[in-house]
Parts: C-alpha cells; structure tokens; sequence
C-alpha cells in the first residue's frame, strides 16, 4: 500500500519520526516518534494544512510516497478511540492513547481516523517497530502550496 505525507522538504527522507518525537500531534506526546501519514496526496495536504499557520508554510516542501506491507496495518475504528478524539487542539486523551500504542511497539502501522474528512484515513508509522524497516520511501516529488487554500 502507497501512504502520503507533505512537510518540509529536507525532512522528506526523514522516517524516524523525529519531528513528531520533538513537537508532538494528536497521536503521540512529546518525546515518541511517529510518522504521520495519509491514504491520499489530498488527504495529506488537508491534514498539513489544518495544522500550520500560513506564515509558518516553507517554500521548500515535498510530498513523500512511502509503501508499506498491507500485512503490518492494525485497523482502529472510532469505537476504539477516546470519545473526545476528534477536539480541537488534540486532547490529552488522545495523545496518551496514541502514545500508549506506539510505546508498546506491537504494531508497525495503525490505520486510523482523519478528523478532517469522515470515512478517511491516516496511518501512524511506529518508527519504534522492529518491522518498520519494511517501510520504503518510492517517491519524493517537489510541492508548491497554493496559498488559496489557506486564505480562500
């Protein structure tokens, strides 16, 4: 399977989570890598945007296509999640819960709801797994943001 990230550039090739490990997201605390991907190049680009302030968007960014075996994936519903999952900024709840998956290593890939578009997803990359070497990077391909999305 084919997954997607958007971000800097000079972290294209980056897959070990590092900066998900120094500033946190909804998934993870402080101090856990994570690879925060996508189903979609759109996908990935709604959630980039939802979480940066326009004066903060880098001339130099990248999309990045990774391939993961459909084999290492955990499927989590909405059922399984914290109630308050989808607030605004994300809610200790769900960082812990997240962290608490990533920490304990047993699984390579969680497939997870976006918050952004219902009945679509992301997947988490556990950098910390022993299978995360199965993760390859097929792409890195050079992305202009279009300002309109963020100013409409």
């Amino acid at each position: 399977m084919l997954v997607y990230r958007v971000g800097k550039t000079k972290y294209a090739n980056d897959l070990t989570g590092e900066g998900a490990r120094l500033f946190g997201g909804r998934w993870n605390n402080k101090m856990i890598g994570c690879v925060y991907t996508s189903e979609s190049r759109a996908l990935a680009l709604l959630e980039y945007t939802v979480n940066i302030a326009i004066d903060d968007i880098p001339r130099a960014l990248s999309i990045t296509t990774i391939e993961i075996p459909d084999q290492l994936i955990k499927i989590l519903n909405e059922a399984d999640l914290p109630g308050d999952w989808k607030h605004s900024p994300a809610p200790s709840s769900a960082k812990n819960f997240g962290s608490d998956l990533l920490l304990a290593a047993t699984e390579p890939v969680i497939k997870i709801p976006s918050t952004v578009i219902p009945n679509e997803f992301n997947y988490l990359l556990n950098p910390l797994h022993s299978e995360s070497k199965k993760f390859r990077i097929m792409d890195i391909s050079d992305f202009i943001y279009d300002v309109r999305i963020k100013i409409g």
